[in-house]
């Protein structure tokens, strides 16, 4: 995937976090998980186990783009998955 951030600025973390998240969608098409999935099996768990929340800044910014939509299961959860009408670029 991506190499962790060296300048540690929380722009460039969302940068790195929305890129990891394009390039899987971009290998896994048809992917849809909640936040704990994107969070477990999207992204280097090594590098973001402890950026929940700034993960979930950058799906809801995605969303908020049109690449990705999210549907509220019946628990609560939400799940996340490619917007099939528009092609993300992960850079």
């Amino acid at each position: 995937m991506t190499k962790p951030s060296t300048s540690g600025s929380p722009a460039s973390d969302d940068d790195e976090i929305r890129h990891s998240v394009l390039a899987y969608l971009q290998d896994h098409p048809r992917a849809a998980d909640t936040l704990r999935g994107v969070v477990n099996w999207w992204l280097p768990q090594q590098r973001y186990e402890n950026s929940r929340q700034r993960i979930e800044q950058v799906l809801a910014a995605l969303v908020a783009e049109g690449l990705l939509h999210r549907d509220r299961l019946p628990d609560g959860e939400v799940l996340y998955a490619l917007n099939e009408h528009r092609r993300p670029s992960p850079h």
